[in-house]
């Protein structure tokens, strides 16, 4: 029910008049009110939006799950077998002793010093790209290309080839073992590769970076440190800065050009 107050002493046509610009105004303010509703609203939807974006940024920066194999030396060669490897004496103990299956084949160099490479071959038999590639890591990762050497002697052995069985008066220190039987030699070179696949940095013989990814840089045997150079990597190709040192030999490196 809509009430009225006429004004006596005006005429029917000017109290409608003034009821009439009223209607007006109260027209202009209900739109204005429209208006600012739609423009909170859409205030809102911008708001919302911002924070489901911020929200997937957060979530695509979190840590990526580590596989079990990372805590070593690694790489998925050319031919898809993945391939591990010492870091130090404790963990060329860890790779023999708990990650090496009787099917494998082992990589050393005649250098004291050198780390053991595995190839984990899963019953199936490596070609000789994933021959040529461990060789390659063997001999990069090893004391030869601090010592500026542009190669050494690597070769591979049956897993039980290997032994903690000393000879007779030899003391067989920690991460070191004895290699019994025919050895394989295989030729090498000291060049490695550092990349970026699915946003996670990977690292080892150029072959087997360059056939996962195009985002990589080559790197050679220099006179820079490795925190030097793996800032220059992640300038080139981005990645985080601990996990490409984790991947550069011991001693100078420069990259290829």
């Amino acid at each position: 029910m809509v009430r009225l107050v006429l004004q006596l002493e005006k005429s029917i046509e000017e109290n409608s008049a003034r009821y009439f610009e009223k209607a007006k105004r109260d027209k202009k303010r209900l739109e204005g009110a429209i208006e600012a509703l739609s423009e909170s609203k859409k205030k809102l939807a911008h708001a919302i939006k911002k924070h489901d974006l911020a929200s997937s940024a957060k979530k695509v920066s979190l840590p990526q799950k580590k596989e079990w194999f990372e805590k070593f030396r690694w790489f998925i060669s050319s031919e898809g077998f993945l391939v591990i490897g010492g870091r130090d004496a404790t963990s060329n103990e860890i790779v023999i002793k708990k990650h090496t299956d009787k099917d494998d084949l082992v990589f050393h160099t005649d250098m004291a010093g050198s780390p053991f490479f595995v190839i984990k071959t899963e019953g199936k038999k490596p070609g000789n790209e994933t021959l040529t590639e461990t060789a390659d890591a063997t001999a990069s990762y090893s004391r030869a290309w601090k010592s500026g050497l542009t190669t050494t002697n690597v070769f591979h052995v049956r897993p039980e080839q290997v032994s903690k069985k000393a000879r007779s008066g030899e003391f067989m220190a920690k991460g070191a073992f004895m290699i019994y039987g025919k050895t394989n030699y295989i030729n090498n070179r000291m060049r490695l590769a550092i990349g970026i696949k699915d946003n996670k940095v990977i690292g080892g013989p150029v072959g087997a970076i360059k056939k996962q990814t195009k985002s990589y840089v080559e790197i050679i045997q220099g006179s820079h440190k490795p925190s030097d150079i793996a800032k220059r990597i992640r300038r080139l190709i981005g990645g985080g800065l601990d996990d490409i040192i984790r991947f550069l030999p011991a001693g100078g490196a420069e990259i290829a050009k």
